[in-house]
């Protein structure tokens, strides 16, 4: 059975949201799944500041927090984040610069990998942190797996080759139809997975 991370972050629930999308997928296509989200970084008084911000954090709490052991477990990583000026967040980015053990001794070699991200706006920045983000995953030497145009979900979601991405609505509410998008990702990640360490 192959083994997937969800690796998320998310500060008003949008990317949770995705990554509970890819959980569903992945448990339906027979993998074994652990749904994680990176340490929050932010200061209480941020956090506070936005009202849906901290009802979110608040009602995640029973989600783990990521960790190495995460990441060496897994024969395959998805990760989802929102962009923060066009690029990774640094939670996410935390959590990535964390793993240099792993990086040093192999452990993240041959990890099949793909990544989704959001915004608040069509044109904030979602491709860019994909692209950026992947850099790191290159420099693992993980085997990266866009969702490319294998389906017609990717053009239902927007169309971003590099990984389904979201753009929501001032009410939180996604604004675009991307759970399609979201769980055939998923499932091309399992199977590549399956293929490379089944």
């Amino acid at each position: 059975m192959v083994k997937v991370a969800v690796v998320y972050y998310s500060s008003t629930g949008t990317n949770y949201q995705l990554a509970k999308w890819a959980e569903d997928a992945l448990k339906e296509a027979g993998a074994e799944v652990k749904v994680v989200r990176t340490q929050e970084l932010a200061p209480d008084a941020a956090i506070d500041s936005n009202p849906a911000w901290r009802k979110h954090v608040d009602e995640t709490q029973h989600v783990p927090v990521a960790t190495s052991d995460d990441i060496e477990w897994a024969d395959a990583i998805i990760f989802s984040m929102p962009t923060r000026f066009g690029n990774v967040p640094s939670q996410m980015k935390q959590f990535i610069d964390s793993q240099g053990g792993l990086w040093a001794s192999g452990k993240t070699a041959n990890k099949v990998v793909t990544a989704m991200s959001s915004a608040s706006n069509p044109h904030g920045g979602h491709e860019a942190t994909l692209l950026s983000f992947y850099i790191s995953m290159m420099h693992w030497g993980a085997v990266i797996v866009p969702p490319g145009y294998t389906d017609d979900s990717a053009y239902e979601s927007g169309g971003n080759p590099y990984g389904t991405s979201v753009t929501h609505a001032q009410d939180g509410s996604l604004i675009e139809n991307v759970e399609n998008a979201v769980k055939h990702q998923a499932r091309r990640v399992a199977d590549v997975a399956k293929k490379l360490h089944g």
